[in-house]
């Protein structure tokens, strides 16, 4: 009992805590922006993004805050579902378009300070080539499924209007008042879950080990006879199955071990393709352990699942055809 409430306590509350203030910044910003009528100004910058896939200017401003933070991106997003303005085809679409655009987040807070000095330049630049290729050929297929599925669609053009009586005039205390209470409001409906699903989340890992018992029984002992056969494929040496399986569970770690192969053991190349299947093969753990309680907390467990299914698999897709690109080099 003591180690369940410890996960609770230290591994969920933190990350439920941190999403729901980033959560909550999104859906502020996008009640103030209707508010205050920004939403019309950013949304002619916007406009570029979604003219192209037949989406609303508005969601422009959304696609936008991803480069700040990709949760209160997503929380905008949902906060336009919500209010009616996007059907859920429209809103998987502008989801599958944000992806490059959260990429460009990671590259200042991420890629750029942590791993292009750790894998040095030549290696760094060209994994984080690879990596914002595939955020951009996501991004891409977003633009084009909008202009195929999407055209002709509707919007109201009013959804996101505030609700005022005529002629009353409403001063600034009133619009904060107001993007607070329709901020509290959303936030009730989307902790709850977020609560739920992140307990259960993270009290299945610390239970994992039922899940190495399970992969013996039918004969799998070691994690690396997964990893072999790819990386034989592919014609990497030995050294680079432990950088995959490294990678399957912090990304950053997987970087510091394949750097010292550099040269020697790995080419420039077959690192950048290490890396790659590295990040593969842990779509599984990322998907359980940050997609699936972020996603169900935002979206609810119908929705969530499609935007999951989507992303996955589109990412999984791009991955695959980058590490071709590599291999055939």
């Amino acid at each position: 009992m003591q180690a369940v409430v410890s996960v609770l306590l230290e591994e969920a509350l933190p990350r439920v805590l941190t999403i729901t203030l980033l959560i909550g910044a999104g859906v502020g910003l996008a009640n103030l922006a209707v508010e205050y009528g920004l939403v019309t100004v950013v949304a002619r910058v916007g406009r570029y993004l979604t003219e192209p896939a037949n989406l609303p200017p508005e969601v422009g401003t959304a696609v936008l805050t991803n480069t700040v933070s990709v949760t209160a991106g997503y929380g905008m997003l949902a906060e336009f579902r919500e209010e009616g303005l996007l059907d859920d085809r429209a809103t998987l679409i502008a989801v599958v378009i944000n992806t490059f655009f959260g990429f460009v987040q990671h590259i200042f807070t991420y890629y750029g300070p942590v791993l292009v000095p750790i894998l040095g330049l030549q290696v760094g630049l060209m994994y984080v080539g690879a990596r914002a290729g595939i955020s951009l050929g996501i991004s891409l297929v977003g633009l084009l499924a909008g202009a195929v599925l999407l055209r002709g669609y509707e919007y109201d053009p009013h959804a996101l209007d505030p609700e005022t009586p005529d002629e009353e005039v409403r001063t600034t205390r009133d619009k904060l008042r107001a993007a607070g209470a329709s901020t509290l409001e959303r936030l009730r409906s989307i902790v709850p879950r977020l609560a739920v699903v992140y307990s259960l989340v993270f009290l299945a890992l610390e239970y994992s080990d039922r899940l190495l018992e399970a992969l013996a029984e039918v004969g799998i002992t070691e994690p690396a006879a997964i990893v072999d056969p790819i990386a034989g494929l592919l014609g990497l040496p030995g050294a680079a199955v432990p950088v995959i399986l490294v990678s399957l569970v912090d990304p950053t770690t997987g970087a510091i071990t394949v750097a010292p192969l550099l040269g020697d053991v790995l080419t420039p190349d077959q690192a950048v393709i290490t890396l790659l299947v590295g990040s593969l093969v842990s779509l599984t753990i990322g998907t359980v352990k940050r997609s699936i309680p972020f996603q169900f907390g935002i979206w609810g467990a119908s929705f969530g699942a499609k935007v999951i299914v989507v992303n996955v698999g589109l990412k999984a897709a791009f991955i695959v055809v980058a590490i071709a690109v590599f291999f055939v080099a």
